[in-house]
């Protein structure tokens, strides 16, 4: 017999009783529609309530205790649409929109991305769902997602997919970052190190991984505002050129350069890397390789290549994935969406045998994706205590959609699905490695 077809379990039942007379307000379903939901939901480890209006129930395994958190339907429909669909990115559609919205345990709530695909629906039960126990399908389809993702890679496809993250408010991006708007993976040396310590440590990090020296000239690719370059140029005497392709990055940096009165020793550029000339002593990308394309991979590293002084360093710094190039995974789907239309990665181990075969001579690796999960943990901590600060540079739907990919991001850090690596590489040119025996450089007092 159909296991799907089979009559709830008593314990099943009594849960759902049980949820039931724990409501607040008369149930919007009847008992039948209630232990159908405590039935799908009864493998989420958990407890998680749901609520529509004065309503409450809850849900899981451990649907006795308190939940975890809780799903606010706004829209009654939307879960009828999750549930149907199965689709996590539904989900953060309904998020964004304000049909659901979460109470309690915001990264909790984001872990149903793993339980809801492997809901089982026979279409008994779908149709109940459809027609009788939840609202009805609407006459219209439900919308399409947005269609994203750039295709070639080419520079003005790279140019609009960077507008469309990074020119989206200074302001907005400064409410949350630490002061000197590092964005990206923070260095965390103690438990008890702030994301501004931290930050300031990541880029003390690359600097004496790069082993700069008074007067060397260095390229920073995707530099961001230009805290790396300003640092590297007031804590180590270099001369430093940033290149980005974000027209509001490119005018807050000079601006924070002029106010510190590094003119003279640092520029910014807005510049793809591939139109970049001349060559430095030293190069750094941190952040920013994520953004060329795997296609684009060899162009990327023959352009640092080119632009690297024999016997200089070069340090990457970016994300890598778990699986070999960029499928149709969740998270693919959902960051070249809404967050970064451009964005592709790769295993790490296919990133460095690229660089290998763009004649690079590979020196150190060092992973921190553990940093990067406590970075976006503070992230989210400080988008959150300025909820109502933001919505003055950016609408609620932004707010949202920032805060998911922000917090989706740190959990999948901590599973280890996103990895992220320092690579610290020369030109392989047959001479003198020019780095130390040991790593101990890295660490030493200066």
């Amino acid at each position: 017999m159909d296991q799907e077809l089979m009559p709830p379990t008593s314990t099943t039942a009594a849960r759902a009783a049980e949820a039931i007379a724990s409501a607040a307000g008369a149930p919007p379903l009847p008992p039948a529609g209630l232990t159908l939901l405590q039935r799908l939901f009864s493998a989420y480890p958990g407890s998680m309530g749901l609520k529509l209006g004065r309503w409450e129930a809850r849900l899981g395994a451990q649907a006795q205790r308190a939940p975890d958190f809780t799903l606010v339907l706004n829209d009654p429909a939307a879960l009828r649409r999750l549930l149907l669909g199965r689709d996590p990115l539904r989900f953060a559609e309904a998020y964004f929109t304000q049909q659901i919205d979460v109470e309690g345990d915001f990264f909790a709530a984001l872990q149903l991305k793993d339980h809801l695909p492997e809901l089982t629906l026979s279409w008994s039960d779908r149709l109940r769902l459809a027609v009788r126990l939840l609202a009805p399908p609407p006459g219209a389809a439900d919308a399409e997602l947005r269609a994203g993702g750039v295709r070639r890679h080419t520079r003005a496809e790279n140019k609009a997919a960077i507008a469309f993250h990074y020119d989206l408010s200074n302001d907005f991006y400064a409410l949350w970052l630490d002061p000197a708007m590092v964005y990206s993976c923070a260095y965390y040396e103690t438990e008890g190190t702030t994301l501004a310590q931290a930050q300031w440590a990541k880029l003390d990090h690359i600097c004496r991984k790069l082993r700069l020296q008074p007067g060397e000239e260095l390229l920073d690719v995707g530099c961001g505002w230009g805290a790396l370059v300003m640092h590297a140029a007031r804590h180590y005497g270099v001369k430093a050129v940033g290149i980005t392709l974000s027209e509001r990055q490119l005018a807050l940096g000079r601006e924070r350069i002029a106010a510190a009165g590094l003119q003279g020793q640092v520029e910014v550029r807005l510049c793809d890397y591939r139109d970049m000339t001349g060559q430095f002593d030293k190069v750094s990308s941190v952040g920013m390789f994520e953004h060329v394309g795997l296609k684009n991979l060899p162009t990327y590293f023959a352009s640092v290549h080119r632009l690297l002084k024999p016997g200089g360093l070069f340090m990457n710094h970016g994300i890598t994935h778990e699986e070999d190039g960029w499928g149709q995974a969740l998270s693919s789907k959902f960051i070249n969406r809404y967050v970064f239309p451009d964005g592709e990665l790769d295993r790490a181990s296919n990133v460095l045998r690229v660089m290998e075969q763009q004649k690079f001579e590979i020196h150190d690796v060092e992973g921190l994706r553990m940093h990067y999960a406590r970075t976006l943990r503070a992230w989210v901590a400080r988008l959150e205590e300025n909820h109502e600060q933001a919505l003055q540079y950016v609408d609620e739907a932004h707010y949202r959609i920032w805060r998911l990919y922000m917090a989706a991001s740190a959990l999948e850090f901590e599973t280890g699905e996103l990895g992220l690596y320092q690579i610290l590489a020369s030109k392989r040119d047959g001479g003198p490695a020019p780095v130390p025996l040991t790593r101990r450089y890295m660490y030493d007092p200066r």
